[in-house]
């Protein structure tokens, strides 16, 4: 009789980084390289595994928040909380090259000149090599980690029959004004700027790749016209729900 081998399920944080349009909102997505051995030539939005060090307490003097209002997002997140806030942190600065964090003098890190700019993608390619630790690059730079303005939204679990399985928590954010994100040119060769209805028209006519778990997103993102909307939703939001979806009979064959 064959004996069946235990899929691990690797903890990861990914998030939704969106801006204001006016009257609408725009998502940043990035497309992973056709090479990637998890959603090769997908649209996905930043996000990975969580590591070790982002549950480090060191990061207890390096972030801000989580502040009142989001007790219930930490209370869902459970008790290893700060490694998937960190992590959501450090995966869009390594994937996308956008840093939620304050700056030394309090306010929102903006990237606003060239000399900045190239400075820290600097950073995030030596933190993508393991070069460098998010923890040593914010004590460099002054920086604080702006948890309080990322909002944990849901949980999805890959299902069973699955080559990779990922114990996932979404999170959404407004991404800082003078930073626009970009693909980072390993697992990721094409970035973009799209709206939830657009990205979900496009892969309606096959152009644009999306997992199941993604599309889901983008149908819950696409019922909210506005960044108010959104706003409101990560102000007032008290539901978190854990998706775990099963594979149906045919898709485990095609699998097999």
């Amino acid at each position: 009789m064959p004996v069946s081998t235990v899929q691990p399920i690797r903890p990861a944080a990914s998030v939704i980084l969106a801006r204001d349009t006016d009257p609408g909102f725009e998502i940043l997505m990035l497309r992973r390289t056709a090479q990637a051995a998890f959603a090769g030539g997908m649209y996905v939005f930043p996000g990975g595994r969580v590591d070790g060090d982002d549950h480090l307490h060191v990061y207890d003097a390096l972030r801000s928040g989580p502040v009142d209002a989001q007790a219930p997002q930490q209370h869902a997140l459970g008790a290893e909380w700060r490694g998937f806030w960190i992590a959501g942190i450090r995966e869009s600065f390594e994937e996308a090259g956008v840093l939620l964090a304050y700056d030394k003098d309090g306010a929102l890190l903006e990237l606003h000149d060239e000399g900045l700019k190239r400075r820290f993608d600097d950073y995030r390619h030596a933190l993508h090599r393991g070069e460098l630790a998010l923890n040593e690059i914010c004590i460099r730079e002054g920086l604080t980690l702006a948890i309080d303005r990322m909002h944990f939204l849901n949980r999805w679990i890959t299902p069973e029959g699955r080559p990779r399985r990922f114990d996932t928590r979404f999170f959404i954010a407004e991404a800082p004004a003078k930073q626009h994100g970009r693909h980072d040119e390993y697992e990721t060769v094409d970035s973009l700027w799209i709206s939830p209805t657009d990205a979900l028209a496009r892969n309606d006519s096959g152009d644009f790749g999306l997992m199941s778990v993604t599309r889901r997103q983008l149908e819950i993102l696409a019922e909210f016209g506005t960044m108010t909307a959104l706003h409101d939703l990560m102000r007032t939001d008290r539901e978190f729900p854990t998706h775990r979806p099963v594979l149906s009979a045919a898709a485990l064959d095609s699998e097999g």
